[in-house]
């Protein structure tokens, strides 16, 4: 899970873990801005302060790793 994390210069391999049905409406909508449509989907983003501002919102929902 993701935890505070931080903009840099990385790359992150974002994963949903979790569907969104319970999920609150802001959260589905992040979801969908990240690129993620389905558990298990995957997406490689920049950790700008935009994403990680999205990744910190919905911790609990996506899986979160530095693209090698």
């Amino acid at each position: 899970m993701a935890k505070n994390l931080t903009p840099s210069d990385a790359q992150l391999e974002i994963t949903q873990i979790k569907g969104v049905i319970g999920a609150k409406q802001n959260q589905r909508e992040t979801l969908r801005s990240l690129g993620l449509k389905r558990i298990g989907h995957t997406v490689v983003r920049s950790a700008d302060a935009v994403t990680v501002g999205m990744l910190n919102t919905v911790p609990h929902l996506v899986n979160v790793e530095e693209a090698k």
